[in-house]
């Protein structure tokens, strides 16, 4: 197995658990969207401001293949990079397939004060965030080689997945 690619629902932890589990497993921590905006050289906000959601989600796909060419990593994916299947093959061929499942109550409770994530910036957010949950949580069930439950504290759930994938 070259890389380990978190994936789920913006707010699930992928980020926090998968720089836990480099450390622990001495391998590469990546977060896509911050790859992404360095080498943009502009936030995902700004992508999305200034040229459009699509154009991010080429960036996302470009991102996926230059990220599976290496190994060792641990991939935080961005919360709708596996509603593309080109970008689930993708991520499939250079390793596991992660999801940190997480409960729509926990979801609302960790992104209520969110201002970075641009789908988050409206008027109701928790019903966003059960409509994209809705579309989004069969394609995670979907493009999983491993599912588990992320509504621990983030260590714990990072050795979750170690153990599991040992």
């Amino acid at each position: 197995m070259k890389n380990v690619v978190l994936c789920g629902f913006m707010g699930c932890g992928k980020s926090t658990i998968g720089r836990i589990m480099a450390k622990r497993a001495d391998l590469t921590f990546v977060d896509m969207d911050r790859y992404i905006e360095e080498k943009e050289g502009m936030t995902v906000s700004e992508i999305f401001e200034k040229f459009g959601e699509a154009r991010f989600r080429e960036l996302e796909t470009e991102a996926c293949r230059e990220l599976s060419e290496q190994e060792n990593l641990v991939i935080a994916s961005g919360g709708g990079t596996l509603t593309f299947q080109q970008n689930i093959d993708i991520l499939k061929s250079s390793g596991k397939i992660v999801f940190v499942d997480v409960s729509y109550e926990n979801l609302c409770e960790r992104l209520k004060r969110d201002t970075r994530r641009p789908l988050l910036q409206v008027e109701n957010r928790n019903e966003t965030i059960a409509r994209l949950l809705e579309e989004r949580l069969p394609v995670y069930r979907r493009a999983a080689s491993v599912i588990v439950n992320g509504n621990f504290n983030s260590g714990v759930v990072a050795n979750n997945i170690l153990g599991i994938l040992r």
